[in-house]
């Protein structure tokens, strides 16, 4: 149950993830990419600061031990703050593509760690799956360079990685909830720190109305997937819950080619379908299955 429960929190994750990989190709216009996402984080932090106030979990929150504090200050600097410094600094200098494929082996690399600190079994058919899903990342994105900007990129990557392993350590006591808060306070004040630092405030401070709205908007995005993607690890081994974010790439795809005619060669049509292919393989046919029978008979009970 609690793994069915997992998978189906970070199959949403993967949904928002794309719709937010394709929103926020336009919101990041126009602003300082290092501020936007500080805004961002700092909102989220807001938002999900008061859904634990809401739901009456604060003093859980005021109890929790000097090490667990710990954890998530150490969350919010590997996984909420380095990395976004580094990939966007970098994104500079390299292409979109290059920047693209080498993210997208996040799970790879979130799999060897997993497997090495977390004792995380490793079955053959999540490996047939991982090879689905490297192919299909070569085939849509393509060849790509590799320099000084690709390091950079591949340490974001690494550091995220780390960051999923560390959390999920820190989710064995406790919740998604509190996991995701650590991570966006904390990786806020890194990044704030770094703005104040670098003489780079301002870009936070004066902002249009079209850009407000924007960030309005991803950070509600942002917020639901930090909420579904923690609280779906919590139930998730690393490995399966770092291979079916890569959904969100078919899904930002299919919504390039609708609302902006984005064409899509049949190599890259040919990678999205092993990218599918492989997230099925990894959730599982048996469960997908079972998920549509359950909506079967909703729908069937409710025409009777």
């Amino acid at each position: 149950m609690g793994e069915s429960r997992g998978l189906l929190l970070v199959l949403c994750t993967a949904l928002i993830s794309g719709f937010s990989i394709f929103l926020n190709s336009f919101a990041v216009k126009g602003f300082n990419p290092f501020a936007f996402t500080f805004l961002k984080n700092a909102l989220v932090a807001i938002f999900l600061f008061s859904l634990i106030f809401l739901l009456k979990e604060f003093s859980s929150l005021k109890s929790l031990s000097r090490s667990s504090w710990a954890k998530l200050v150490f969350i919010g600097l590997v996984g909420g703050s380095i990395p976004f410094l580094l990939f966007f600094y970098a994104l500079k200098l390299a292409g979109p593509t290059s920047a693209g494929f080498l993210h997208k082996t996040l799970f790879i690399w979130a799999t060897i760690l997993a497997f090495f600190f977390l004792r995380e079994r490793i079955s053959r058919k999540f490996i047939a799956a991982a090879i689905l899903l490297f192919a299909g990342n070569i085939l849509f994105f393509g060849p790509t360079s590799f320099a000084f900007p690709e390091l950079l990129i591949l340490a974001a990557t690494l550091l995220w990685a780390a960051e999923n392993v560390i959390s999920k350590h820190a989710l064995r006591e406790l919740s998604g909830r509190t996991v995701a808060f650590g991570r966006m306070f904390f990786g806020s004040a890194f990044i704030l720190a770094f703005l104040i630092t670098t003489s780079q405030l301002q870009f936070a401070l004066f902002l249009s109305v079209p850009q407000l709205q924007w960030l309005l908007l991803t950070s509600t995005l942002l917020f639901f997937y930090v909420f579904t993607y923690y609280s779906g690890l919590k139930h998730l081994p690393v490995h399966k819950a770092a291979s079916i974010l890569l959904l969100a790439q078919p899904i930002t795809a299919l919504l390039s080619l609708t609302f902006l005619g984005k064409p899509v060669s049949f190599t890259q049509a040919l990678g999205l379908t092993l990218l599918v292919a492989g997230v099925l393989l990894v959730v599982g046919f048996t469960y997908l299955l079972g998920i549509f029978k359950r909506k079967v008979i909703f729908v069937a009970g409710n025409r009777a």
